[in-house]
Parts: C-alpha cells; sequence; structure tokens
C-alpha cells in the first residue's frame, strides 16, 4: 500500500504516466518507513529532489515533525518547490533575502503548519536561528536531508566549512530520527567519509552514473583564438541550447563578446564584480530558451536544471573527472542525444595550479588573524585586512575555518565583529597537505583523461568508482568520429584580430581602504579621482598579453607593436573627452626605463608631449605580494613623489600592468591635488591572477 501510494504522489507531481526510477523507492522506503539513515548516490537528473518530498509527506502523514533541508542551492530550488505544492508540500525557507517573512514562517513552525523548512548551512551559524527558529523544531524533526552531501568530506570537489556544523546537528539527534544525504558526485573515498561522519549505520544507494544520451569528445587547442574559431564555426551544428564553460570571469566575457559579434545568441553568466548581472534572469531566460547559449564559470554550478541542454561545451579543462562530470552531466537530461565537447588549451593548468594553490589559506594567514584578535576586543572583517597580508577571499575562509572549530566567534555592533574565543586551536597542516595532494592527483587524472584513447564515458565512470563501468559506444573514441579539431585559417586570425581589439575597462577606485588614512573620509572626492581607464589586454593571454609578457620579463623592452595597438585603442575605440594634451607614466625601480621609454614613444605618436613627472622616493615590495586592498595601497602611500609643476590639462597616466589598481589612483591622486585636469589611466595589461573564479 505504501509503494502505491507514493507512486500516485508520484504522478501527481511529475506527471501520471511515471514511474518510480530504480532505487528511488528503496531510498523513500529506507527513510520515510524503517526510518534508517540513507545516502543517495545518482547522477543528475535522477530525481534526488522526490526522494526526501515524497518521504516528507509519507512522515507528516504519519505524525511526524518537519523535514529539515540543509542544501547550498535554495535559490536554484523554485521548481521542485513549486513540485512539491502539487502535493500539498508547505515548504518554507529562511535566508538573508527574506527577513521580511521570518515572523510569519517562525509563526507557522509553531503551529506545525511547516512541512518542509530549507536552510543554507551558513544559517546554522546565524545567531537569530540558533537562538529563535531551531529550538522550535530541534526536538520534532521528522526527517533531516542534507542536500550536495559530498560537501561534507574534504575530498568532496566542494568541501565547504560550514557542512561541518551538520554533522554536529546530526549527531545530537534524537535516536530514530531518519537521515537522508543525496549527492551526484561522490567517488567510494568520500563515500566513506560521508559514512564516516553522518553514521555507520548510513546505507548506501548507489546506481550507475553513465548518462545514455551524452555523447563526449575531447579536442586540443592551445591558442584561445583557435579555440574561438572552433566555437564560431562549430557552434551552429547544435540543435539546441546549451553551456559553454570557461575557468575565468574574463573569459566568459570575452567568449560571449565574440560570439555575441559572431550573431549567436549568448549572455556571460558568473559571479563576478558587474552590479547589473541578475543572474536569476538569465536563468529563467536559459529556461525559457530565449537565450541559446550561457558562457558560465562554476557559479552556474550544482542544482540547475534544464531537461532538454543539447551541448556543454568547456572552453578549458575543469581541474577534476569530478567537477567535469557534473557539468557536463548538464546535457542531455530529457534529450535522446546530447553532446559534451572538451576543449583544452595551454592556460589550464596554470589556472588549476593557481586553483589548488589558494584553496586553503596558509598557517601563517590563520595564525597572523588570530594574533590580531587576540590584541583587540574584536575586529571587522576590514579591520583584519588592515593588519594581515591576506585576500579578502582568504580571510573569508580563514575565518569560517577557524569559526567552525570554534576558535572565533563574531558578535553584531552596527557591523559584524569576530573576536578570539578561549578554545585551543593548532593548525591542521596533515590534513590540508593530503587534501592539496588529492587536488593534484586529481589534475593529473583530468590530463590523462584529455589524451585518453578509449572509450571516455568509461574513463569518467571508473575515476567515479561506479558499480558497472563499461564502454558506452557513443563517444568520439567508441565511434572512431566526432566534431573535426581543424579550424579555417581566416577564422583563426579574425579572432586573434578580436582577441587584439578587445579593449579591458579599468574603473576608479572611489574609496580609501579600512586603515590607510584614519583621520580622513574613506571617500575619495569625485574630483580627486581618476576618470576610466583602459588596458590592452589581460597579461598572459592570446592576441596582445603574451607580447607584453615577454616585453617585461624577457627582452626588457615594449615593441613598436604594442605601441601602434594603444595608440589605435587610445584614439581609434577609446577616444576619451577631453583628450589628454601630455602623458607621463609610474616609475619602477627594478625596471627604470622600461615603462616610460614605451609611454615617451606613444605620446610621440599620438602627437602629444611626454613628462616625467614623478619619483621613487623608496624601494617597495613588489605590488603583486599584496594581498588585499589596505596592504597594497599603503605599499605605494609614501613611495612616489610628484615634481608641483605639472599642467593643469588632462593627462594619459601610463603603467604596463595593472593589478590591484592603487599604484594608479596614488598618482592621479597626486596629480589632481597638484592642478593637473582629468586623469586617464591605460595600462598595457590587467593582472588576471586575483578574483579568477566565480
Amino acid at each position: 500500500m505504501d509503494r502505491e501510494h507514493t507512486l500516485k504522489l508520484l504522478q501527481k507531481m511529475i506527471g501520471e504516466e511515471k514511474d518510480f526510477r530504480p532505487g528511488q523507492w528503496e531510498a523513500i522506503e529506507a527513510v520515510a518507513i524503517k526510518k534508517q539513515r540513507a545516502l543517495v548516490v545518482q547522477r543528475t537528473g535522477w530525481g534526488k529532489s522526490l526522494v526526501y518530498f515524497l518521504a516528507t509527506k509519507l512522515l507528516r502523514e504519519q505524525g511526524s515533525g518537519p523535514t529539515v533541508l540543509i542544501s547550498p542551492l535554495l535559490s536554484l530550488m523554485r521548481n521542485q518547490i513549486e513540485m512539491a505544492g502539487r502535493i500539498g508540500i508547505r515548504a518554507f525557507t529562511i535566508n538573508s533575502a527574506n527577513k521580511e517573512e521570518w515572523a510569519s514562517i517562525e509563526e507557522a513552525l509553531a503551529k506545525d503548519e511547516c512541512d518542509l523548512m530549507l536552510i543554507s548551512p551558513e544559517r546554522l551559524n546565524n545567531e537569530h536561528f540558533l537562538k529563535e527558529v531551531l529550538p522550535q523544531i530541534s526536538g520534532r524533526i521528522g526527517l533531516f536531508v542534507v542536500d550536495e552531501a559530498h560537501c561534507i568530506s574534504d575530498w568532496g570537489h566542494d568541501f565547504r566549512p560550514d557542512y561541518r556544523r551538520i554533522v554536529r546537528i546530526v549527531q545530537m539527534l534524537p535516536k530514530g530520527v531518519p537521515v537522508l544525504g543525496t549527492t551526484a558526485t561522490a567517488n567510494d573515498r568520500v563515500v566513506k567519509d560521508v559514512q564516516s561522519q553522518l553514521g555507520l549505520e548510513l546505507t548506501v544507494y548507489r546506481g550507475s552514473l553513465a548518462r545514455e544520451s551524452l555523447r563526449l569528445q575531447n579536442i586540443r587547442l592551445s591558442n584561445q583564438s583557435e579555440r574561438l574559431a572552433w566555437l564560431a564555426e562549430n557552434l551552429p551544428k547544435f540543435k539546441g541550447s546549451g553551456i559553454i564553460y570557461c575557468l575565468t570571469v574574463a573569459d566568459t566575457e570575452r567568449v560571449t563578446g565574440w560570439l555575441k559579434q559572431k550573431g549567436f545568441s549568448v549572455e556571460a553568466y558568473h559571479a563576478g564584480d558587474d552590479g547589473n548581472m541578475d543572474r536569476p534572469a538569465l536563468e529563467q531566460a536559459f529556461l525559457n530558451n530565449e537565450i541559446k547559449i550561457l558562457v558560465a564559470t562554476v557559479a552556474l554550478g550544482m542544482g540547475f536544471d534544464k531537461p532538454d541542454i543539447d551541448f556543454v561545451i568547456h572552453f578549458q579543462r575543469p581541474g577534476s573527472v569530478v567537477a567535469y562530470y557534473q557539468q557536463v552531466g548538464r546535457a542531455g537530461r530529457a534529450v535522446e542525444k546530447s553532446y559534451g565537447v572538451l576543449l583544452s588549451g595551454a592556460e589550464d593548468d596554470e589556472i588549476q595550479n593557481y586553483f589548488i594553490e589558494s584553496a586553503f589559506p596558509s598557517t601563517q594567514v590563520f595564525l597572523g588573524i588570530l594574533q590580531e584578535l587576540e590584541k583587540s576586543e574584536g575586529l571587522s572583517l576590514y579591520e583584519i585586512l588592515a593588519r594581515v597580508n591576506t585576500s579578502k577571499s582568504m580571510a573569508e575562509k580563514a575565518i569560517k575555518i577557524l569559526e567552525v572549530d570554534g576558535a572565533v566567534g563574531q558578535t553584531f555592533d552596527k557591523k559584524v565583529l569576530y573576536f578570539r574565543t578561549p578554545n585551543p586551536w593548532v593548525p591542521e597542516t596533515d590534513r590540508i597537505n593530503r587534501v592539496l595532494d588529492l587536488r593534484r592527483s586529481e589534475l593529473a587524472q583530468m590530463q590523462a583523461y584529455v589524451d585518453h584513447p578509449d572509450c571516455l564515458m568509461k574513463f569518467l565512470l571508473e575515476a567515479l568508482d561506479d558499480p558497472n563501468p563499461s564502454p558506452c559506444g557513443r563517444c568520439a573514441n567508441c565511434q572512431g568520429k566526432g566534431f573535426s579539431a581543424s579550424v579555417p585559417h581566416e577564422l583563426v586570425i579574425e579572432a586573434e584580430n578580436y582577441l587584439k581589439g578587445t579593449q579591458v575597462l579599468i574603473q576608479p577606485r572611489k574609496q580609501w581602504p579600512v586603515g590607510l588614512f584614519p583621520d580622513q573620509k574613506r571617500n575619495i572626492p569625485i574630483e580627486l579621482q581618476n576618470a576610466p581607464g583602459r588596458s590592452l589586454c589581460y597579461y598572459g593571454d592570446a592576441g596582445w598579453g603574451k607580447i607584453v609578457q615577454i616585453g617585461k620579463y624577457r627582452e626588457g623592452h615594449f615593441p613598436d607593436e604594442l605601441v601602434n595597438a594603444a595608440s589605435h585603442v587610445i584614439q581609434n575605440l577609446w577616444n576619451p573627452e577631453p583628450f589628454p594634451t601630455w602623458v607621463t607614466s609610474i616609475p619602477s625601480t627594478r625596471h627604470p626605463q622600461l615603462v616610460p621609454d614605451f609611454a615617451a614613444r606613444l605620446a610621440e605618436l599620438l602627437g602629444i608631449p611626454y613628462r616625467s613627472v614623478f619619483q621613487r622616493t623608496s624601494d617597495a615590495p613588489e605590488q603583486k605580494t599584496m594581498q588585499n586592498s589596505t596592504m597594497q595601497a599603503r605599499n605605494v602611500v609614501g613611495t612616489i613623489s610628484i615634481d608641483p609643476q605639472i599642467p593643469s590639462d588632462a593627462v594619459l597616466l601610463i603603467d604596463d600592468i595593472i593589478d590591484s589598481g592603487w599604484t594608479l589612483t596614488m598618482a592621479g591622486y597626486l596629480l589632481k591635488i597638484n592642478g593637473s585636469g582629468p586623469v586617464y589611466p591605460f595600462t598595457l595589461a590587467q593582472a588576471t591572477g586575483r578574483n579568477t573564479n566565480g
């Protein structure tokens, strides 16, 4: 009766002709009928959310309390919640975006009118939630669900420190409360780790990860211009919509710009600093087929579900088989034939090694933060950054881990303040090194996948410890055919010219960092800010980027072709108004003639005079060794001086590479307070080391 009743509920949710997929009823029965602990490892699109929604319905019908669902994907669960509503499940979520609804949600909890409560793992560290919400349900939880359960494990490709708090709650649950973990990306190592944390009595329900509709192919095209040309040549061959994954925010923008230029319906999707990006609106437009292609970073990650995706193309190689399987698995969930094409480039390893090296804060960062907190009664994040030379993202990671470990607490007094608790803390160096070693071995495995001569799907399944890996018969290797790796030479030249013609915006800094000038306001007066500027390229990239790299570090001289390209951008593409009447440059103690020589030749080509008005007053560490805004700005303050006798007209301010932007900001500030007109920064390249992903 339970199975028949549950099947009717399933059909009410997703269609009268539907039936359980193999393993679905068994997982529902385990938690809803037998009240066991279960881990469901099934491919994306299999229907893991159906398991916990149907189990919730059955448990509520038996008189159990509400289900608590921990998920990092609340914003992507709108469709599933709507589906659950078809069988009367009343689902609520508490998050930072719906504070106005908290009171009514808490009232529903008190009246037992909530069937399912969705929260993010971060919410488990929220004071209001812990004091006001959790006590209402802690003794009567009917089912505890951990979505994306691989995040619990150090060995999971997307480990999250906040998930450690989940383990503590599971350990405190009354005996007999069923627990369900779900994931699509867990190999044997991760499964064993999750079992050890959620309880050895955790039963694993594991299905085949093979995707019958997916046709895989790998193509090596080291040069970015060749890969852009390949996309322009081959995208018209795909019938439906698709995703192109890139490793960096900058690449999503460049690929999108190129494809728009070639007439494709395409938008960029990432978690960068673009305040104009409405990601939910982009998701909806893509779901509605109003956009054919999304060019995305991993920001379009777990939980995004569009069943009719025809292709997933990787512009660069991901760092692990698990990450690749998850991303390519977005294709072909409800279509008979779909494609997963992996393009591999020369920059892949450099980017992935950067990700590995920045995966964990160093011991010095952990200890530096603790030492500064011990000296104070509480510091904000930005006050910590003013004292510890680490990036904002790395400081946030370190604080998160220290909070979860109980070494740091937080209070709120107009702003969040962190304080040192009495709890001892010792860095887990061995654990971190083991995880980093694993990441390196995963990278080596992914490198091997690119050149694998046999079945590509079988390679993935074996790497994921699938119970029954076998040749798919569909991938390019099995069939002996696929998309051509060759592209027309004229299209490659066009793509290279596109890369060379892409101007990169330099946004002016508008605030001084916390602690830089304690006696004055942080806002930089608008009349003392730089105007928006331009960079010729991204450092090291195809097009001009490699030439800049060679000129700076190998030749010690920037060639005339860079001078000509800069002149073209400034006069024909940018054309600032009012146009600069003179040129100056940022001096360097390490390469004293490199930038002035380039700037003087550029000034001559532009037909305006060059003036050397800056001097280095002291030798500071290289700016790239400074990890956050306060350190970067402080590294510049006091190291450059200016000749106060300068022209009052608009000026072109030249440097070779912009990293933090503080050298240009400080130089522009000095120019403005000494009477110059508008300051237009121009650099040959922008560094891409920070904020690479997202």
